[in-house]
């Protein structure tokens, strides 16, 4: 039951890193298709360079929280050991 229970906060602790960075990065995404079929500018690198800034300014602003919750989470872990 304790493996399990592990496996649980894992994945709960990856989603919390995780979801904010993906879900910037989707709402950025349709925003930029959205303008590109308005436009019609097809431009690739444009979708990836916002995109790019997007991740970066989340992993600046989080990016504290972000490593204390994986440190609070990988001490939990050395604790169960």
């Amino acid at each position: 039951m304790d493996v399990v229970d592990v496996l649980r906060q894992g994945v709960g602790v990856a989603l919390k890193l995780g979801g904010p960075i993906l879900l910037l990065s989707m709402l950025v995404g349709i925003i930029v298709a959205i303008f590109q079929a308005v436009t019609q500018i097809h431009e690739q690198s444009l979708s990836f360079v916002l995109k790019l800034l997007v991740v970066v300014l989340v992993l600046l602003v989080g990016g504290e929280w972000m490593l204390e919750t994986l440190l609070d989470f990988s001490r939990y872990l050395f604790t169960l050991m």
